[in-house]
């Protein structure tokens, strides 16, 4: 399967086309609600993974305090300025330009780690799920919303520099992007929404919202009771 995709530098480069057009553009380009899920609690720090324009930056930072941080991580030097526009007046906002992986942050020190409609551009997502691991504090909370693939999709949209940065190319079948997950070393791993899939570029896709944590103590990788995986 590697063989049939773009070179990561193809795919990025692909990705930072669309989104320095997309930056000063109206509309929503997430797909689901991550941050929600993951609930910022004052104090906390948390890291948005392809922030974009900021605007979960912005609501982690006023959820968290002035006792908190919130983080954004994005490659779009376009998207960083429109996020640091947005932002110009919290004091407790960090922008950091980075991929997903490696990461560009300290080790341990997240207590969640939110993601939204960004992880499916990423070649190797196993490699981000474990920089989120090793980002995150024991007890941390992983939450992401994604596209994932109905099933593998052909060689010709998997080939697509275009469909990748779409955000459909780089999809995966649910159960791979779970096992990947669970690979990385994230835990309880539970499927909070997953949509009907639709049509994309022509093929099936649909937007998945999970919750992993970082465990304080190792124990079992399975999937905890109640995952509707």
């Amino acid at each position: 399967m590697s063989d049939e995709i773009p070179s990561p530098a193809v795919i990025e480069s692909a990705v930072a086309a669309r989104y320095a057009a997309l930056a000063s553009a109206c509309g929503s380009l997430s797909c689901g609600a991550a941050l929600d899920h993951a609930a910022p609690a004052p104090g906390e720090t948390v890291v948005d993974l392809g922030c974009g324009r900021g605007r979960d930056v912005l609501r982690a930072a006023e959820r968290v305090g002035p006792g908190g941080l919130a983080i954004g991580v994005d490659l779009s030097e376009e998207m960083l300025a429109e996020a640091a526009r947005r932002t110009a007046l919290a004091t407790n906002v960090r922008l950091v330009r980075s991929p997903l992986a490696p990461l560009a942050l300290e080790s341990g020190a997240a207590d969640a780690v939110v993601s939204n409609c960004a992880i499916n551009h990423a070649p190797d997502k196993e490699a981000v799920f474990r920089e989120v691991h090793r980002v995150l504090r024991p007890g941390g909370r992983f939450v992401v919303s994604d596209v994932v693939a109905e099933r593998e999709l052909p060689e010709s949209v998997r080939s697509d520099p275009g469909a990748w940065a779409a955000c459909y190319g780089g999809a995966i079948p649910e159960t791979e992007y779970l096992a990947a997950v669970r690979r990385a070393g994230l835990g309880e791993l539970r499927v909070l929404h997953r949509t009907e899939p639709y049509d994309k570029g022509g093929v099936r896709v649909l937007s998945l919202t999970l919750w992993a944590t970082k465990r304080a103590i190792h124990g079992r990788d399975g999937p905890t009771p109640g995952e509707k995986a």
